[in-house]
């Protein structure tokens, strides 16, 4: 018993401690404020609404633990989303079958992974900051889509896809599924491989992992261009569930995948951070903006609280980190 235990501790790790917190706090604060919090349609909403951004969480994570940022997520998701979208409109829109949906499927994201392909050659190989450089890619990719699209909706699909956004598999939200099964090939990605060692090492000093004998630059093109593919399958899921597409289409999301990424104990510098407190974090904030609508608040407010969140968290950790090296300087 005690060795499974000595596992769990190993999987979470100590971060879990900040997102677990904070999970016990919105249940508590939203289950005595609002009769309805704690129920089925609660949790059952929040399971459909969690897998798109969930999906560009983990793709936010991974240029994260490198020491960068991916600011063209939501973009990227969208501009994978549009090859879809044209893909099915040229095999016949409504009328479109299984074998368009999957040539779509691969080409969105193989434009995704371009995508991230570009970003990480021009950080590898410039040395140019990763918010400049996803900065860039952001813009780009806003000004294509909506020049493409003239800037409106592109719809008319297969009633075939509908399931995909909204329907379940023995009472499991289907894109739910689709996340999950995501969110454990990057706990296996890395914990088991080589790729997640290096990422981390990257994080920690990028310098020192360079002198290792590490390809510092093939690690930081690989990551970019998986949180590339990531963030085609999140624009996959949102095609789906709003059953169009548009340039726009999320960009909200940008600033909760940062705050989840960061409330899951996440490094903001690199080389520290795991995947499922950043799990449990992304259920906190969609808890928190169902709470929110429950008690008859403004859906904006929940952004604004999101952002005040970001901020506190970040406080939090410069506190923390300073009581630490404190406490460290008196033992010594």
């Amino acid at each position: 018993m005690s060795a499974i235990v000595e596992r769990v501790k190993t999987l979470i790790g100590p971060e879990m401690a900040g997102p677990g917190l904070a999970f016990l706090a919105v249940v508590l604060v939203f289950g005595i404020a609002s009769p309805q919090f704690l129920s089925a349609a609660t949790f059952g909403s929040v399971a459909f609404q969690l897998p798109e951004l969930g999906l560009l969480t983990l793709a936010m994570l991974l240029p994260i633990l490198t020491g960068g940022l991916n600011l063209a997520i939501t973009f990227t998701a969208n501009i994978a989303g549009l090859t879809l979208a044209w893909v099915l409109q040229a095999n016949g829109g409504v009328e479109a079958g299984p074998g368009a949906f999957l040539l779509g499927s691969v080409l969105a994201i193989l434009v995704g992974a371009a995508s991230g392909v570009i970003m990480g050659l021009v950080i590898a190989f410039t040395r140019a900051h990763p918010i400049l450089v996803s900065l860039s890619m952001m813009i780009f990719l806003r000004g294509l889509g909506e020049f493409l699209t003239r800037g409106g909706d592109v719809s008319g699909f297969p009633a075939f896809l509908g399931p995909l956004g909204h329907g379940s598999f023995l009472g499991v939200p289907i894109p739910l599924i689709i996340f999950i099964v995501c969110l454990l090939a990057w706990n296996v990605l890395l914990t088991r491989t080589k790729l997640g060692f290096n990422t981390y090492m990257i994080g920690s000093n990028l310098e020192a992992t360079r002198y290792s004998g590490i390809n510092t630059r093939k690690v930081i093109v690989l990551v970019y261009a998986l949180s590339g593919a990531m963030c085609a399958i999140a624009g996959i899921i949102m095609l789906a569930r709003f059953n169009s597409v548009r340039i726009g289409h999320g960009e909200s999301y940008l600033l909760i995948t940062v705050l989840a990424c960061f409330l899951g104990g996440v490094n903001p510098f690199g080389g520290f951070g795991r995947v499922i407190p950043v799990f449990v974090a992304l259920v906190v904030l969609q808890l928190l903006s169902s709470g929110l609508n429950l008690v008859g608040a403004n859906q904006h407010l929940a952004t604004a609280v999101w952002g005040l969140l970001l901020a506190g968290v970040m406080v939090l950790r410069f506190v923390a980190t300073k009581f630490k090296i404190s406490f460290v300087r008196k033992e010594t």
